[in-house]
């Protein structure tokens, strides 16, 4: 059964019956239902527009899920995508920076060190310092 340039896939008889479980299931979550769903009308030769109108889902989600399931099979359609966290570490560099200029007199006529000063003379948001001279004391 091809979709469309490239990505093929059959669903045997086990395959089918596993699938059919998870949609028939009354605690199986909504979206494990959808994914097999795309899976089993595609490997019915619903072509990419029918599977979108039964499904409620666009054209790219049906052909992540028919890419998914031809990479990794039924157990890739019950699982998440990894993914590297949101908010990336600010590096120690950075960190060193700025503890070592807070220990410094600021360039400015001022007594302190404002957070906002220190982020726009390192070049990190005023949450960010604060978290760092929360974390330092």
């Amino acid at each position: 059964m091809v979709m469309r340039t490239g990505i093929s896939f059959t669903v045997s008889n086990d395959d089918r019956s596993r699938r059919e479980t998870v949609i028939l299931h009354w605690s199986s979550p909504q979206k494990h239902v959808w994914r097999c769903r795309i899976v089993l009308l595609s490997a019915d030769g619903a072509g990419t527009a029918s599977v979108m109108a039964a499904t409620g889902k666009s054209n790219t989600c049906v052909w992540r899920w028919q890419e998914r399931f031809m990479a990794e099979g039924f157990d890739g359609l019950l699982r998440e995508k990894t993914r590297p966290p949101c908010t990336p570490r600010t590096p120690d560099e950075k960190v060193a920076e700025v503890i070592r200029l807070t220990q410094e007199p600021p360039p400015h006529e001022a007594t302190h060190w404002t957070i906002r000063a220190m982020g726009k003379a390192v070049g990190l948001a005023a949450s960010t310092v604060r978290e760092i001279w929360k974390a330092h004391g």
